[in-house]
């Protein structure tokens, strides 16, 4: 029956049919006894009982239609109205004054409605004493007492329900934010595979195609002098290709390069010294220091690509003759160095990355080098070559393992 009141729940149904029923009652009452006693005037308050009855039966139909303060404001004026003029006629009209504070304290603000109860006590106790044509503090003590009780019960629901709405809202923050939470996580996992995907494009698909690239042109400048050459560079063309394919499927399937399948690190950087040197006009070589220890996979992954990504490079931009790659085991850390005789560059002003110029490597490489906890150095100037040092702290597997197939 709250005006301003947002749907009601199985409780507060309950407990307003329990208020109607026991108003019902009470009037019911006051007329049965008056017609029962046969008192003066029974025929007047059977009639005041039954229209306070109507206007309240009014009430709860218009506040579900008009919600607001005023509405209630006259509704409970007109019943408290009848209500005066069934106590003028009947003393048991007394305690319908106990379900009206009620309605009070619930549909008007706080201060009006306090206000409305002190005056419903004063009318109930005026009322009785008028009956009973005498006076005694005992008559306060029931509508009093009455009043306080439905005082501090409708304060002490009132309270609940705050708690309840603010616990509600706390919920769905908290429901909000989880969900928040959950689209931020995936967000981040959407771009951290992102950038997954970008790296092994890069280093696998996007470097395999421009050797390929590479060997068809040298191919087509020996046609027709050199048939023999041409041929031969064709062939090597075939293999990257061939090589190229392999790391798709396996690209797609989410699997360790297949260089790692059958042969460490060591093994699998040395061949692609010796695949690189045959396929372009570069003397590669591969050496190893220290002692070879068992590292994570995504530790032989990320040096591996970076290697490969060093070679393409140098291949690709360096016009060198010249370039040594070097494993190097140093207790707690794996080092990879590329080193080659090539023309340089200025590391401090790079071109900015695009599709066409394919300028991503060394954004690439530094990024597989520090999420594993390592660094990547580069030296080079114009006409001093390039010396690539890649830096990886030795860890557990355990703790690296997750990112074994990035």
């Amino acid at each position: 029956m709250n005006a301003s009141a947002s749907a009601p729940t199985p409780t507060t149904r309950v407990l307003t049919w329990c208020l109607h029923l026991l108003i019902l009652g009470l009037l019911v009452l006051a007329a049965g006894r008056a017609l029962a006693d046969g008192r003066p005037h029974s025929g007047a308050t059977a009639a005041a009982a039954a229209g306070c009855a109507l206007v309240y039966a009014a009430g709860p139909p218009l506040l579900r239609v008009r919600r607001s303060r005023a509405t209630a404001a006259w509704w409970l004026t007109a019943v408290g109205a009848v209500w005066l003029a069934l106590l003028a006629s009947s003393p048991d009209a007394v305690w319908v004054a106990f379900p009206l504070y009620f309605l009070q304290l619930h549909l008007l603000p706080s201060r009006a409605g306090l206000a409305a109860v002190i005056a419903t006590t004063a009318a109930a106790v005026a009322g009785f004493a008028a009956h009973q044509h005498s006076f005694s503090p005992a008559m306060v003590i029931g509508p009093a007492l009455g009043a306080a009780v439905a005082v501090a019960v409708v304060r002490g629901y009132q309270a609940l329900h705050r708690e309840s709405e603010q616990r509600r809202r706390l919920i769905e923050e908290l429901t909000a934010t989880r969900a928040d939470l959950a689209r931020a996580q995936h967000t981040a996992g959407a771009l951290a595979e992102r950038e997954r995907l970008a790296r092994e494009i890069h280093d696998t698909l996007a470097q395999g195609l421009t050797s390929i690239q590479l060997l068809l042109r040298a191919a087509e400048r020996a046609l027709p002098a050199r048939p023999g050459t041409a041929a031969r560079h064709v062939v090597a063309a075939r293999e990257a290709a061939v090589d190229n394919l392999a790391e798709a499927r396996r690209f797609v399937a989410a699997l360790a390069p297949p260089a790692l399948e059958d042969t460490s690190l060591a093994g699998a950087l040395e061949r692609l010294c010796a695949t690189t040197g045959s396929r372009h006009r570069l003397t590669a070589g591969f050496r190893l220091t220290g002692a070879p220890a068992a590292l994570p996979t995504a530790h032989e992954v990320a040096l591996l690509r970076i290697a490969q990504s060093a070679l393409a490079n140098t291949v690709r931009h360096a016009r060198a003759t010249e370039a040594e790659v070097t494993l190097s085991y140093l207790g707690s850390h794996v080092a990879l160095d590329v080193v080659d005789n090539g023309c340089g560059f200025d590391p401090d002003h790079l071109p900015v990355p695009d599709a066409g110029s394919g300028g991503f490597g060394l954004a690439v490489m530094r990024a597989r080098a520090n999420a594993l906890g390592g660094s990547l150095t580069v030296r080079s100037g114009h006409g001093s070559g390039t010396a690539l040092a890649a830096r990886l702290p030795l860890v557990p597997p355990a703790e690296t393992e997750p990112e074994a197939r990035t």
